[in-house]
């Protein structure tokens, strides 16, 4: 695969996993290993994202294709995998120059986070390696009760709205709807857009938290990373730049689309919002945690308390 030739580089963006680019020739892949330093428990496991890109990749071709796992520290220092590089636009806090910023394909980039979600939503999971080892059954509840089990470990500061969310969401689980493959990190900076047609996804990246289970926690995990005018700064902190362009879709607008594309009830869509949100605010307060504990020395995440603690006092107004 490589010659002698070889060039290393790191993707800058990202709060989780180190990704790099390898370069040897004309060959180029990306590898995928866990951050440095302790890490939560089956957190960052490549063991298990490379099994869900075997599985996924051969019907969503928008997942890239894997290539190899290594589960030897001695390596590199971690378990690591490495899969083919996708070429595509990234859209993040800013609007590309590449695009035209008319309200028509604002409004197609926006959408196109949930038409990706419908679509990896109608596949039928058995079909796939995922049948053999995925549980769906009880999905809603044990993530509910799992995460709160994750805020307690990582838990630094008293936040006062953190005991009312954690009450609403124990007491107040819904039935869900027919199990699908959920990516559960679908957000617009986790697609690679078409550079000649905006809004055209040609790839899904970052498939470490999929599994089988309630489509429509996927579907409010999406809506919790997307901004709207109004926003609070905790709301703004991942996802805020597009939120007052000409076009862009609310929340509303997403779930309305989403409804018209599946046929799936969504009127719970608030308790998936209230549980997505908080879902959020444990991964800022495990990142934070590791911060304060002084076993990461990124200083961007010295202020994720500060967010996780403003995302928990959002998520109490949506129960």
């Amino acid at each position: 695969m490589f010659t002698d030739d070889v060039e290393i580089l790191q993707f800058a963006a990202g709060h989780s996993n180190l990704t790099y680019l390898i370069r040897s020739g004309q060959t180029e892949v990306v590898l995928r290993r866990a951050p440095l330093g302790p890490v939560a428990a089956k957190a960052h496991d490549m063991g298990r994202e490379f099994r869900v890109l075997c599985a996924v990749h051969p019907v969503f071709p928008l997942a890239p294709k894997p290539i190899l796992f290594c589960e030897d520290d001695d390596v590199i220092g971690a378990p690591f995998q490495i899969m083919e590089r996708r070429r595509g636009i990234v859209v993040d806090r800013e609007w590309p120059d590449v695009y035209d910023s008319t309200p028509e394909l604002v409004r197609k980039v926006s959408l196109s986070q949930i038409q990706t979600l419908a679509k990896l939503h109608e596949i039928d999971y058995e079909t796939t390696q995922l049948g053999e080892w995925v549980h769906p059954e009880g999905y809603l509840e044990r993530q509910v009760h799992g995460w709160i089990t994750r805020y307690e470990r990582a838990k630094t500061d008293e936040i006062s709205a953190a005991d009312e969310v954690k009450q609403k969401l124990s007491s107040h689980i819904p039935v869900s709807s027919a199990p699908t493959i959920v990516h559960n990190d679908l957000k617009l900076n986790n697609m690679l857009l078409s550079p000649d047609n905006p809004g055209e996804v040609v790839a899904v990246v970052d498939w470490e938290m999929a599994t089988v289970g309630d489509p429509l926690t996927d579907l409010a995990t999406t809506l919790s990373y997307w901004a709207q005018p109004g926003d609070s700064d905790a709301m703004l902190h991942f996802s805020g730049g597009l939120e007052h362009m000409r076009g862009a879709a609310t929340r509303a607008d997403m779930i309305e689309t989403y409804a018209k594309f599946t046929g799936r009830d969504v009127s719970n869509i608030r308790y998936y919002q209230m549980f997505a949100t908080f879902k959020v605010a444990v991964i800022c307060q495990q990142i934070y945690y590791r911060w304060q504990r002084g076993q990461t020395k990124d200083e961007r995440f010295a202020e994720l308390g500060d967010v996780a603690r403003g995302l928990i006092e959002y998520a109490v107004d949506l129960g």
